[in-house]
């Protein structure tokens, strides 16, 4: 079994920057694939950015050039950098990831609040 925990969630004023983390610890060989979602208040959860274990990044439209993702697969952890905050930035923000272990399996954080609001 495989657990993600992610960390770094939290209220900040529009423009202002928070990194996210999500560790993964259990019974793990290999993350194949990393990845951030979001879902705001009376939204479908959607995608925010993805890394694979050869560092190829996949970024929403409306996140390219402010959020940065980026993984340590040493360490089997995977960070998003928030920059340059909105207001409709704000939701739970969820880490993914595709895990070689005893199986090939897909897992999810708990979630994270990020809250932008003056």
């Amino acid at each position: 079994q495989v657990q993600l925990v992610e960390s770094g969630g939290g209220l900040v004023q529009p423009g202002g920057s928070l990194r996210l983390s999500c560790a993964a610890s259990g019974s793990i060989f290999s993350i194949i694939t990393m990845g951030w979602y979001r879902q705001a208040p009376g939204k479908q959860r959607e995608l925010v950015a993805t890394i694979t274990r050869g560092d190829n990044t996949y970024y929403a439209e409306s996140m390219k050039g402010r959020f940065t993702i980026s993984g340590d697969t040493a360490k089997n952890t995977m960070y998003l950098q928030m920059n340059s905050l909105k207001p409709e930035d704000t939701g739970v923000y969820y880490c993914n990831m595709a895990v070689l272990g005893t199986r090939v399996g897909d897992y999810w954080g708990q979630g994270t609040q990020v809250t932008v609001s003056s």
